[in-house]
């Protein structure tokens, strides 16, 4: 069977070298995107994709993997989701290191989110599945939108993305935001028994809600910046996820980018 180059394993014994960047055609690639970014974010042009008209569902369910067992994600345990819940699969490092088999796609933010939820990662081995849900507030769906997120075209190696969040008056301070370029891998993708939305990038906004001082002001978030592809990933099936949490670690909106035809 081909393997998708995305999720391949890894053999122990190759280590490819990888060619020496051109620098000086990344920076002009940056430079385009950046000069290009306003309009392919903002516009709704029929590459843009973004959350607009796309409401949320009360329940975000985020799996873990270790990239030291390949054959957890053919695993017929895993949990599938149905339209009341969106999924975000994470890969985070496993006791192998480099040569895990699927190193090339863990992230190091999935270590630290995987810590956060108490599973064991780094040198312990994990168990062979394990997962955690985070459920939006109960009166979310009653709140008009405050989360926005989208994406423009790929070019140069990055996609173009925005976060925007307007705080609720009664939030609870300090909030975080998170987003995530996904990667979406349809139901038998290398055995995958489900659907998978693989986390690919993440970005973590410099942003409190609130502003220092002894008189702090709640504080929009606008963030506009490009999101690494990282290499074997493929760029129509990205998306961006978005979502933000309070002071106690629970997840109070979420947004996904849908793109329109």
């Amino acid at each position: 069977m081909m393997l998708h180059p995305s999720i391949a394993p890894r053999s122990r014994n190759s280590h490819p070298t990888a060619p020496a960047p051109n620098t000086r055609a990344r920076r002009r690639s940056r430079v385009a995107l950046l000069l290009a970014l306003p309009f392919a974010v903002a516009q709704a042009q029929p590459s843009s994709c973004s959350s607009d008209g796309l409401e949320p569902p009360p329940t975000v369910l985020e799996r873990f993997i270790s990239a030291d067992c390949a054959e957890c994600w053919r695993d017929p345990a895993t949990p599938s989701v149905d339209g009341r819940t969106w999924a975000l699969d994470w890969v985070f490092s496993g006791a192998q290191g480099e040569d895990a088999p699927l190193s090339p796609v863990a992230r190091p933010e999935a270590n630290a989110r995987a810590q956060a939820a108490g599973l064991r990662s780094g040198t312990a081995m994990p168990p062979r599945f394990d997962r955690f849900q985070s459920v939006l507030a109960a009166e979310f769906p009653q709140n008009p939108r405050r989360l926005r997120v989208a994406q423009g075209t790929a070019f140069g190696g990055y996609v173009g993305a925005s976060i925007r969040y307007t705080p609720a008056r009664d939030a609870l301070a300090p909030l975080t935001a998170h987003l995530a370029l996904i990667e979406i891998f349809p139901a038998g993708t290398e055995g995958s028994p489900v659907a998978r939305a693989l986390v690919r990038n993440v970005f973590t906004p410099n942003w409190s809600g609130r502003t220092a001082g002894p008189r702090p002001r709640w504080v929009r978030l606008d963030e506009l910046r490009p999101l690494n592809i990282p290499e074997g990933a493929h760029p129509a099936r990205l998306r961006v996820f978005g979502w933000v949490e309070d002071a106690r670690g629970r997840i109070i909106d979420a947004a996904l980018s849908a793109c329109t035809p």
